[in-house]
């Protein structure tokens, strides 16, 4: 039931979609209504939001507007622009590299490795390099887990290692030899400047010069990392945002048990 100023009928709704000029949906479908935000290193005055305006514009945004703008110190100021973006996609055409192996619950992974691999697996986890951060490899390793996922330190036939943060890359990869390790978890948090793409690299080029990199499955995750990027680098698999334990060890023991032929 709806009345007056509420009232929305079916005629006032656009609810065309074509997929091969796909747009972002604000309000009405094809609107393609965006907000986005930045900061620039000038004063919060009028000149400085004509300036997000124009930025805005320059990025495809067609009549844009300062939503927020926020003074951060005497010479910088963070926005917040309204608008429409001029530009499309065609979604049909999208190809992405994922990975394909469907998450397997904490039981159904026990039982799989029981019966394709026959023993526990070793998993040793870490936050190399300088990355000081513990978050994404807490939420994989510890027991607890993360978002109703339980951490691997949990399941049955796991038995996991979690080295904690800045570990350089040869102390990892010496003590998942010396744990004789059969699956390697990076996580990396700080991204400035592409330092994560440095560390994982000098990884691999350590792991190919001892000769282990194809004793071990090898993964890595974190928000700026893609199942696509993580294979450019050299790794096994990638697990970005919105992935969890589960999702990781169905890769993993499913990838042993590939190379075992016992799939």
């Amino acid at each position: 039931m709806s009345s007056g100023l509420y009232q929305i009928r079916d005629k006032d709704l656009d609810t065309t979609l074509d997929l091969t000029k796909l747009r972002p949906y604000g309000d009405t479908m094809n609107d393609a209504k965006v907000q986005m935000s930045f900061t620039l290193p000038v004063k919060d005055d009028d000149k400085g939001a004509a300036a997000a305006v124009q930025l805005a514009q320059k990025m495809g945004i067609a009549d844009p507007n300062v939503a927020l703008r926020q003074k951060l110190d005497e010479n910088f100021t963070f926005y917040v622009v309204y608008g429409a973006t001029t530009h499309s996609v065609n979604y049909n055409e999208i190809e992405v590299l994922t990975v394909a192996d469907e998450a397997m619950s904490m039981e159904e992974t026990n039982e799989y490795i029981k019966e394709h691999i026959g023993r526990k697996l070793v998993v040793v986890g870490a936050s190399t390099g300088t990355d000081a951060h513990t978050v994404g490899i807490d939420a994989i390793m510890n027991r607890k887990g993360f978002a109703g996922h339980y951490g691997l330190e949990r399941y049955e036939m796991v038995e996991a290692y979690n080295l904690g943060s800045q570990v350089p890359n040869d102390e990892f990869l010496h003590k998942a030899e010396e744990l004789n390790a059969d699956i390697l978890l990076i996580s990396q948090t700080v991204t400035q400047k592409d330092v994560h793409i440095k560390n994982l690299t000098e990884f691999i080029e350590l792991a190919e010069a001892e000769g282990v990199r194809d004793r071990m499955v090898l993964c890595c995750g974190g928000a700026r990392i893609t199942h696509a990027l993580a294979k450019e680098l050299g790794f096994d698999a990638g697990f970005g945002a919105g992935t969890y334990a589960d999702d990781v060890i169905t890769f993993a023991a499913k990838e042993i048990a590939r190379r075992m032929g016992r799939e």
